[in-house]
């Protein structure tokens, strides 16, 4: 959360710089006010965002069992749907340099929440025979406005959550990061209410029914947000319409740092490179070992819980720590995993008298959630480097290198199985596959020193 003081701090700061000093002398209730309003947009919007497990694990079931799917298909739509994501870096452009009523954030999370309850509206409004093309034009449009929601909020946080200039290095390691746990922990609780509501809710209502619930949180959310001012959430202020080509420029800029540049590439990597075998586990744990939906959704839950509880100690106790030691511990973490998912696959676990159900519970809700626990140090990391300005783009950038990257590794994912011979009726090779996986997993390892090791980005950096 962000503490009173860096609030003030900031403002301290806004004054010395902007020749505003005599607006803020007793400004107390002005700067809570503030800050409140800044939790309330932010923590609505990363909530919601977590809250999209609700509707996709309805999607989930509804391929596989009302279209028939199988778990090859239902993979590509898994990451085909990523592709308005991989265009974030043109939202941030736009949101960097173009202003809508005097306001260049509030506007586009407003927009992004009306596209999203549109498309999930319409998914509900359709008839049950709706066709696999025109379900996936509509979970397009869904991640479109997801993707330009996130572009605002990234950019929101990364402005927000800059370390003060003239804080010492003991200050800035006390206030980094804290604005990013706190959207976290946000993002973290709504995904443990989606998995939870979604569990129960799959076996009590139609996927329809689920669509329409989401799509009317989204609608809350848009009502909400047209409603706030962004004079009133003290963002630094920056020139009005500075224009694409400015805009790109400054963005090629801060891309050429090598600090940036190189950390960003290893971050890519570390998620392109891993064979995604997410439908084809679904397929195994619901068709082959017929775990029930609402396990499903337990595991899932206990997975955003973890990452409730990463964030929580991210923000406590890890602040401070090496981003290079603190991203490899959780990259072998994730190879370990994966081969205790090979060791349930070929019965070990089954054999030691450890229920599928708890095994799935346990462990396979944790791994899912284990390949996004690099984002939060990275994010802190990313919100250090970025040049005033443009922390929109480079932060649209790297969420958008991220996307790509989990596309990639959903394509490699399935090749995989079709290299392994796994179908939705045959899981024989899936063994292999997953040995396949903690290798891959292993491999950014070797040229992880590509991250910025504690304090090197504040002094490594010449620019020519």
């Amino acid at each position: 959360m962000v503490s009173s003081e860096s609030i003030r701090e900031r403002g301290r700061r806004k004054r010395d710089g902007g020749g505003e000093g005599g607006r803020d002398s007793g400004s107390t209730g002005g700067i809570n006010e503030g800050e409140g309003m800044r939790k309330l947009l932010l923590g609505l919007g990363f909530l919601v965002q977590g809250f999209r497990c609700f509707p996709w694990m309805a999607v989930n079931f509804f391929l596989k069992d009302g279209l028939k799917v199988d778990p090859s298909t239902l993979q590509i739509l898994q990451s085909s749907a990523n592709l308005p994501m991989v265009a974030k870096p043109f939202y941030g452009i736009i949101s960097d340099s173009f202003y809508i009523f005097g306001q260049h954030r509030v506007p586009y999370i407003a927009i992004g929440a009306f596209l999203q309850a549109v498309s999930w509206i319409a998914i509900f409004l359709s008839p049950s025979n709706i066709s696999f093309f025109t379900i996936t034009l509509y979970l397009l449009l869904g991640n479109l406005g997801a993707s330009v929601v996130e572009v605002a909020n990234d950019a929101m946080v990364a402005e927000l959550g800059k370390p003060p200039s003239s804080s010492s290095k003991n200050s800035q390691h006390s206030s980094s990061g804290q604005l990013q746990s706190f959207v976290w922990i946000a993002a973290s609780v709504g995904g443990i209410l989606g998995n939870l509501a979604g569990g129960i809710a799959i076996d009590r209502f139609p996927p329809q029914v689920m669509f329409l619930m989401f799509g009317i949180l989204l609608s809350i959310q848009f009502l909400v947000t047209i409603f706030i001012n962004e004079s009133s959430l003290g963002l630094p202020k920056s020139p009005q319409n500075r224009g694409i080509k400015k805009q790109l420029s400054e963005l090629l800029v801060a891309l050429q740092k090598p600090e940036i540049y190189y950390s960003i590439t290893w971050f890519a990597a570390s998620y392109a490179m891993i064979p995604a075998l997410t439908g084809t586990m679904f397929y195994y744990q619901t068709q082959h070992l017929g775990v029930k939906s609402s396990v499903l959704g337990i595991s899932k839950v206990f997975g955003q819980a973890a990452m409730l509880l990463w964030g929580i100690i991210y923000n406590k106790n890890l602040k401070s720590m090496s981003p290079l030691k603190l991203m490899s511990a959780i990259q072998a973490t994730m190879a370990v995993f994966m081969f205790s998912d090979f060791l349930f696959v070929k019965g070990v676990y089954r054999m030691l008298g450890i229920p599928d159900s708890l095994y799935v519970v346990l462990f396979s809700g944790l791994l899912e959630v284990l390949y996004f626990f690099k984002i939060l140090p990275f994010s802190v990391v990313m919100a250090q480097l970025c040049p005033p300005g443009c922390e929109g783009s480079v932060m649209a950038f790297l969420m958008s290198a991220l996307a790509l990257a989990i596309i990639v590794s959903g394509y490699l994912g399935v090749a995989l199985s079709s290299f392994v011979q796994v179908t939705g009726n045959d899981f024989s090779g899936l063994q292999h596959a997953l040995l396949i996986q903690a290798v891959c997993t292993l491999l950014p390892l070797y040229w992880s020193s590509c991250i910025p090791d504690g304090d090197k980005p504040k002094t490594k950096p010449k620019e020519s």
